[in-house]
């Protein structure tokens, strides 16, 4: 969607943990040194103790703070989520609206796997476009991808996993970056390569209690074969940033800056770097490489690096990339109109967790 009338992005936050390298999971056994090398990761954010809907809430306020927004100002909460939120048939989008505060709109959880930050965003803008009276939307991403149920070193082999909450305030008033346009393409033809041949459970982790993504990835293609699901998935990531460009109306050319999804060197490079000529030092690859994939956070929290960092500069175009299991592909295009400031640490943090039961990685409580 081309964007004619206004819609900005007014503030960012995240909440990201002390990092744990690599290098010393690999020497404990934890992931094989060969499979660490290609993903070219130095580290990755690792929660001891808080859970999703935890770091998302620090990172909520610091985007409303970084917005100068309050509570009165939000017509909509949506929280993106891939992993378990800490309790079960739980709202965590509620605790997150009541926690943070931001008003008493509509509070919904996105599951679109990694793209739903991406995917709230495209929902936010649609939100905000419907209705007059509407002014902003908070979007929020969290998850803490720990042990017993998900091994953040084996889960996905090739992308290791970090745990983050992180925030974007979506205004249709103002704003330090302008949303020129989003695209977001779907092909169900693939949802079957994160479930495999399993017949349906009875519980969460009741068949398998590890997450395994790449036993159901044998099982799809060996189903499907390896090449209509190369060319769909290339399909589907190309069609999501031709459109975005076209709407946009720039060329890949005229893009000072690439947020891609942090995946991992060898993933990044077959899916980005190498079909489209991206070169790594117009991404956030460096930054990337020591926090690890935040689920769905992954592009909100870049851009509040990036703002924290001043790397934000007027007139320069970005464009944030997603792809989740479904699957589907997001790509936007935004224009930086000014240098945000940095984004403040919000007062009446951290937010009081409900209770939870935690794990340490590694070991059971």
């Amino acid at each position: 969607m081309r964007y004619e009338r206004d819609v900005f992005i007014a503030g960012v936050g995240s909440s990201v943990p002390a990092t744990r390298r690599v290098r010393d999971a690999v020497a404990e056994g934890r992931i094989d040194e060969r499979t660490a090398r290609q993903t070219r990761m130095d580290s990755v954010a690792v929660s001891t103790s808080e859970p999703g809907p935890v770091l998302a809430v620090t990172a909520g306020r610091r985007a409303m703070a970084h917005a100068g927004l309050g509570p009165t100002d939000i017509d909509l909460l949506l929280h993106a989520t891939v992993h378990y939120q800490g309790h079960d048939l739980w709202p965590p989008a509620s605790y997150i609206q009541r926690e943070v505060p931001c008003g008493d709109g509509p509070a919904l959880e996105v599951r679109q796997m990694s793209n739903g930050g991406m995917a709230a965003l495209d929902l936010a803008a649609g939100y905000l476009l419907a209705g007059d009276t509407r002014s902003a939307a908070l979007l929020t991403a969290g998850d803490r991808f720990c042990e017993p149920a998900f091994d953040r070193w084996r889960s996905d082999p090739g992308t290791l996993y970090g745990d983050a909450g992180a925030a974007l305030v979506l205004s249709r008033r103002t704003g330090f970056a302008r949303l020129l346009s989003l695209a977001t393409v779907a092909d169900s033809e693939l949802e079957g390569m994160h479930r495999g041949d399993d017949p349906f459970g009875a519980a969460p982790f009741g068949r398998h209690p590890v997450v395994d993504m790449e036993r159901h990835k044998r099982a799809y293609v060996g189903a499907a074969g390896m090449s209509f699901t190369v060319a769909r998935v290339s399909a589907g990531q190309r069609a999501a940033l031709k459109r975005a460009l076209a709407e946009a109306d720039v060329t890949l050319d005229r893009i000072d800056r690439f947020i891609l999804p942090n995946l991992g060197w060898r993933r990044l490079d077959a899916a980005f770097f190498q079909p489209f000529g991206i070169p790594e030092e117009r991404t956030v690859f460096d930054w990337g490489r020591t926090v690890g994939h935040l689920g769905a956070a992954d592009q909100f929290a870049a851009l509040a690096h990036l703002a924290a960092r001043g790397e934000l500069r007027p007139g320069e175009h970005c464009l944030l990339a997603g792809v989740g299991a479904g699957f589907t592909w997001s790509c936007a295009v935004v224009r930086i109109l000014s240098t945000p400031p940095v984004p403040p640490v919000a007062p009446g943090e951290p937010a009081a967790a409900p209770p939870v039961s935690t794990h340490v990685e590694g070991q059971q409580k």
